[in-house]
């Protein structure tokens, strides 16, 4: 079963020196970007320089940096889920030697009236997804532990945030009616698809993450609910709240 995948007990077999070598240390922190327009946008912004490349077969990752008061900071543009997002973490690391991670996404509100407006702190993640269980013994929450502090940089910048369970899962087509009743009786009020899995890969690791969410779909019953989904996506408020974060962590 899953829940059985959590070993500590033996060495991994594959690792990231057998195909890039020693590990570089050109970094401290790094933007995980969901957005293409975001992330295009910063390539037209800023002076931007490409620092290291993700290969893969389906098509390689470039890691760029930029100087921001002083300070490089890193950036790509990540893939979608758990596993995916998850699973470059440690490569990027590997390629930069970034151990700040700041990501900022999007997700599904299940409590409009409480989400509307602003913007999501995780504090705890339902593990409804794979890759979390490899790295975090089986339990159904995770711990988001930087939560605290990410609330209180929000207050210091008087952005609106309310903190709160979420529920990452791998599969937004199976967000059905009892299930959705079942994590907001947990006291859920967002889903996602990435945060379970980051975490749980930080943690491993020891890397720290930052993470804040941009509520776009409702998700109620009879009434679902897309018109600001895209905002949520592609709002570029979110990388000025990110470089605000950068300097105060």
């Amino acid at each position: 079963m899953i829940t059985d995948s959590y070993d500590i007990e033996s060495d991994p077999i594959v690792n990231y020196e057998a195909f890039y070598g020693p590990a570089k240390h050109l970094v401290r922190q790094c933007l995980v970007i969901f957005s293409k327009e975001i992330h295009d946008r910063i390539l037209s912004e800023y002076e931007c320089r490409k620092i290291a490349e993700v290969t893969l077969c389906s098509g390689a990752i470039p890691v760029w940096s930029f100087m921001q008061n002083g300070r490089e900071i890193a950036f790509y543009l990540t893939h979608i889920g758990s596993a995916p997002a998850g699973g470059l973490i440690p490569e990027v690391h590997h390629l930069t030697g970034a151990v700040q991670f700041i990501m900022s996404g999007s997700c599904g509100s299940l409590d409009d009236g409480i989400t509307r407006g602003k913007y999501i702190i995780p504090t705890q993640a339902y593990r409804g997804e794979g890759l979390s269980y490899y790295y975090a013994p089986p339990q159904d929450y995770i711990d988001i532990k930087n939560a605290g502090r990410l609330a209180e940089i929000f207050s210091e910048l008087r952005i609106p945030f309310v903190k709160g369970k979420v529920w990452t899962t791998d599969c937004p087509l199976r967000e059905t009616v009892n299930l959705v009743n079942q994590r907001k009786q947990e006291g859920c009020i967002a889903v996602e698809m990435e945060i379970a899995g980051v975490q749980a890969v930080c943690d491993f690791y020891g890397f720290e993450l930052y993470d804040f969410l941009a509520a776009g779909d409702v998700l109620a019953e009879g009434n679902y609910q897309v018109e600001n989904l895209s905002d949520a996506n592609h709002n570029f408020d979110k990388l000025r709240i990110a470089l605000q974060i950068a300097e105060r962590i």
